[in-house]
């Protein structure tokens, strides 16, 4: 699936990852993180199923201590999806997460610790076939520790986590380590995307996207498709998470309309509906989003959508011709509407029709 609004992606190097490859050709894949506390096996194991079904292809977990640690072996064998762990300030953590079984460390080079002990790290990952991102966040530089109030520009910023990461990538590579994958973020675009870019141009290690802490659904996801966007269309980034404070499944749904939106993946239909003016006598908004709660939560009939362009319209002004455009829909008048197909008009069906008659028409489509 191809798009004229994105560059030729960047070539890096392919990194295995359980079940999934990130970077080389593979597709652009979709992660999220738990927000449950991963001592609780029941609570951890129900999201990510959870997630499994809204679409999510690797999913990352909160190490806090040794308790948690132990309990991804139990997390890992009940779940169909590769897991990360996610570990912060001490290694010993990161080296029973591999003992565990995880299919992917991720360790941030500002906090982890010295470099031996990140040696120690490399050398159970290597041992066991386990890759490792290292995640760079502008708020937790190394650099951050001797000046807590740099007077830096954004590019000055980017510059410093590049060098970051690649002071940590050389680390690794040294012990001849090659599984990498790297994240530069920060809370906003600019310095996101300075990092990303200038990180593509040095290496060909595949890059994890994403804006962090974004912020809440409408503001977070308005910048983390800007910031992502861009970084896509220039054809670099090979994973992405979507990371706000809201519902994890709500996070891989805004990742999959990024790329969906950019023509790189598919995911559900392509739900048209006009913002609705003076002239509706529909309510079109209660129609949309009683469909986008039907489709996005059955995992069998978002698949069965996928590709498919479908119309809610709310008058006769530009509704019959957005209808018949899409593989079919309703343009309404008072009360009811007409129903398209393949830029037909088959039938007028009562507006409290419209949602059934849609799932209908996904659950019969071939």
């Amino acid at each position: 699936m191809g798009c004229a609004c994105h560059d030729k992606p960047r070539k890096t190097r392919k990194v295995k990852v359980g079940r999934f490859s990130i970077g080389g050709s593979s597709p652009v894949s979709v992660q999220s993180m738990c927000n449950t506390d991963t001592r609780d096996l029941k609570a951890t194991v129900d999201q990510i199923r959870r997630l499994e079904d809204a679409g999510c292809e690797i999913v990352r977990v909160a190490v806090p201590d040794m308790e948690a640690a132990l309990n991804l072996g139990r997390i890992k064998r009940a779940i169909s999806i590769p897991l990360v762990a996610d570990i912060h300030f001490d290694w010993r953590l990161a080296v029973e997460a591999v003992r565990q079984g995880v299919d992917k460390v991720r360790i941030n080079p500002g906090n982890i610790g010295e470099k031996d002990k990140v040696r120690e790290v490399v050398k159970a990952c290597k041992a066991a076939g386990v890759p490792i991102r290292i995640g760079v966040n502008a708020g937790s530089l190394k650099a951050l520790k001797e000046n807590q109030k740099p007077r830096w520009t954004p590019y000055e910023w980017a510059r410093q986590m590049v060098k970051e990461a690649l002071d940590q990538v050389r680390v690794l590579e040294r012990l001849e380590f090659r599984d990498i994958v790297v994240s530069l973020k920060a809370d906003d675009i600019e310095r996101t995307v300075m990092a990303n870019t200038l990180f593509a141009a040095k290496s060909d290690i595949p890059l994890h996207l994403g804006v962090t802490e974004a912020g809440s659904f409408l503001a977070g996801t308005v910048k983390s498709s800007l910031g992502i966007g861009l970084l896509l269309s220039q054809g670099i980034g090979d994973t992405v998470r979507v990371s706000l404070t809201e519902d994890p499944a709500m996070q891989v749904r805004a990742a999959y309309e990024i790329l969906k939106s950019l023509g790189l993946r598919q995911y559900g239909p392509d739900l048209v509906s006009c913002p609705t003016c003076g002239r509706c006598q529909v309510n079109v908004g209660k129609v949309i989003h009683e469909l986008e709660d039907r489709i996005y939560s059955d995992r069998q009939l978002r698949l069965k959508s996928e590709g498919l362009k479908i119309a809610v319209m709310g008058c006769v002004v530009n509704g019959p011709g957005e209808a018949r455009s899409a593989d079919f829909g309703v343009a309404g008048g008072k009360g009811r509407g007409i129903w398209i197909e393949k830029g037909k008009q088959i039938k007028v069906i009562k507006e409290s029709e419209w949602v059934n008659e849609v799932i209908r028409k996904i659950r019969n489509s071939k």
